[in-house]
């Protein structure tokens, strides 16, 4: 068999597709796998590095802002999106797919709706409770649209044909040995905090868990495991100078960019601090942990705080938005949660109890049915 994923733009579209061509992979051995994605983003290098074929489609999203860098990205996007069309027919027809499968990014429009103009038949999955613009145009057309929830459905065309699948999560993350992480990572028996903002990092979220290092910068309870993101390498180490705060040689301070571990991180936490992107609230709930979310404002359609919402409506999470954000309100809620551990493990449970751990049986379940219709 012969699938093609379209995806790309951001580690949340690209991921959960490398995933679900794992598992194929997995399942069929002898199986095709192509990605088409944007030559320019970082599908381009995680696509190969995952090890399957990647094959480029230049395209640009609109801006809605109206600037003078977004007015020459405007019309960029229109001269590849006059072009794009030819160019996924060629794929389409050099690669002779059996399906193609869509996770979202401006590639995928373009890519399945081709597809299905040439009747190959067609999913696309949509990670987020909110779905983006793309997910609401391609099911009209598309033959299956997957969900991560439920909450997602009332937002698509009204012939769309939806499944409930959840997000792809990583086995690593399902399989995770809580004690072993925790000794590994030295937490001991200490209450271990995991904070991040993204790859990226989001100044706001820095600025305000500064404040909570500085309150347990002399607690003997505390393990802080923290990402600044690689806009914040500089920001955060002043921050805490500036706070009176030494981290160099504090074995329960741990401050990185990046976190590379993050199913053994997630394992050995006790309350994660994160933004509300779709994948992550999906690891949170495989690993049942408690959570502070603050979505991030930037995102289209406001689909972070919808997503968090998910979770604490379900009493399985705490929403702080970004506009109520600062550094005493987040210190005064840590202080709150991690003083009540039978809290911690009651917002745990409940989010595990939302979570879809056989996401990539579903996805690969729903893609061999239309597979069969077609024989």
């Amino acid at each position: 068999m012969r699938y093609l994923f379209a995806c790309g733009g951001t580690a949340g579209h690209i991921n959960p597709a490398i995933s679900v061509a794992a598992y194929i992979r997995e399942h069929q051995p002898d199986a095709q796998i192509l990605f088409a994605g944007n030559p320019d983003h970082m599908e381009a290098r995680l696509v190969p590095k995952a090890g399957f074929d990647f094959t480029p489609v230049k395209i640009l999203g609109f801006q809605r802002r109206l600037t003078l860098h977004n007015i020459v990205n405007n019309v960029q996007a229109v001269f590849y999106l006059g072009t794009c069309g030819g160019r996924c027919r060629k794929i389409i027809e050099d690669f002779k797919p059996d399906i193609v499968i869509g996770t979202g990014g401006y590639v995928t429009g373009p890519v399945l709706r081709k597809a299905a103009q040439m009747g190959i038949k067609t999913v696309t999955q949509e990670q987020n409770a909110f779905p983006g613009v793309t997910t609401k145009l391609l099911s009209k057309y598309v033959d299956r649209v997957l969900l991560a929830v439920d909450a997602a459905k009332p937002y698509l065309a009204p012939q769309a044909k939806t499944v409930l699948t959840g997000n792809p999560v990583r086995e690593d993350v399902l399989f995770a040995d809580r004690l072993k992480a925790r000794k590994q990572l030295g937490v001991g028996e200490r209450i271990c905090l995991l904070s991040f903002g993204g790859s990226l990092g989001a100044q706001r979220v820095n600025e305000s868990i500064a404040d909570v290092v500085a309150w347990h910068k002399g607690e003997q309870n505390i393990h802080h495991i923290h990402a600044t993101g690689s806009y914040g390498t500089e920001l955060f180490p002043r921050l805490l100078k500036e706070k009176g705060v030494r981290f160099e040689g504090n074995p329960h301070l741990d401050i990185r960019e990046y976190i590379d571990d993050m199913p053994q991180c997630l394992a050995a936490a006790d309350l994660v601090i994160c933004r509300a992107g779709a994948i992550t609230l999906s690891e949170l709930e495989a690993a049942g942990r408690a959570s502070i979310l603050i979505p991030s404002p930037n995102v289209a359609e406001n689909h972070q705080y919808r997503n968090a919402m998910v979770l604490q409506n379900a009493n399985a999470a705490v929403v702080m938005e970004e506009k109520d954000l600062t550094g005493p309100k987040l210190v005064e809620l840590v202080k709150q949660l991690t003083a009540d551990p039978m809290r911690l493990k009651t917002l745990g449970k409940n989010a595990s109890s939302i979570a879809v751990v056989d996401s990539n049986k579903r996805i690969y379940d729903e893609i061999m049915k239309l597979l069969e219709k077609e024989a």
